[in-house]
């Protein structure tokens, strides 16, 4: 499931190339994000991203609450339990991230980290409370490229960039900062696409995120995603052949979107 909800984070990097920001024209509070997560032919579990409704300040600068969370159900739940949460505020104007919360519970497995940016001196201080085993606990600092993000803020990031420009064939690529060290993303633009949801049929943007084969993946390719086609730009679905079967995800539910969803009538 850490991986379904990094890649879902990852899916939207096709709008993040070279350009910044001047303003957000993509998503409001309010907006909630919900995905079916299918292993294979079972049903796994869920995922929801959300940007809460409330307003906290960091530096007395207004900021986005952003949260992701992923949990198994049914059989799988029985099989291997998974309670995931990501939160990331990020700043109002600039949508660049002030801090990041990172509890992860899967099989027994428990991770918390506690990453603090500081966009100015352009390092990031990583808080782990050590509570998979006591010496992995750390308060380390962190330096950074200019503009680097969290895998939840670069998601938010990066729905509000100009993508007039990007033809097909296309590579694109962000800098993120996970698992304590920085994550180039590439991803290459496919072409578009309508994809049938119970929502109706979308127009979709289809990209290949460039991953590296053998740890995760079998091959290079074998991960494909769908973004709407329009001012949103919401993933739509995710489709991946990872080394020990496949997973799905497709969204299920969407709320208090800031534009219309380019659902074909």
């Amino acid at each position: 499931m850490k991986t379904v909800l990094s890649l879902l984070f990852l899916g939207s990097f096709i709008n993040s190339y070279s350009q910044s920001v001047t303003r957000n024209f993509a998503f409001k509070r309010g907006e909630s994000l919900t995905y079916r997560v299918h292993y294979g032919f079972v049903d796994a579990g869920e995922a929801n991203i959300t940007i809460a409704s409330d307003s906290v300040k960091f530096s007395n600068s207004p900021t986005y609450h952003l949260v992701g969370t992923g949990s198994s159900s049914g059989s799988f739940d029985w099989f291997f339990r998974v309670r995931d949460r990501y939160d990331s505020f990020i700043d109002e104007k600039t949508l660049h991230p002030k801090f990041f919360l990172r509890k992860v519970d899967e099989g027994g497995f428990i991770i918390n980290q506690e990453y603090t940016f500081n966009q100015k001196a352009n390092t990031v201080l990583v808080k782990r409370d050590g509570t998979d085993t006591p010496r992995n606990a750390t308060n380390k600092l962190f330096p950074i490229p200019a503009d680097t993000h969290d895998i939840l803020s670069a998601f938010y990031y990066a729905r509000n960039v100009d993508i007039t420009s990007v033809k097909i064939g296309d590579l694109i690529t962000v800098q993120t900062f996970f698992d304590e060290e920085i994550f180039p993303m590439q991803v290459k633009i496919l072409g578009r696409e309508t994809i049938k949801t119970k929502a109706g049929k979308i127009r979709c943007i289809k990209l290949c995120p460039v991953i590296q084969k053998g740890r995760v993946f079998k091959e290079e390719e074998d991960l494909l995603m769908w973004v709407s086609d329009d001012m949103n730009r919401i993933p739509v679905r995710l489709q991946a052949n990872v080394l020990v079967g496949s997973i799905r995800m497709d969204l299920k539910d969407f709320k208090n979107l800031a534009n219309p969803l380019a659902i074909e009538k």
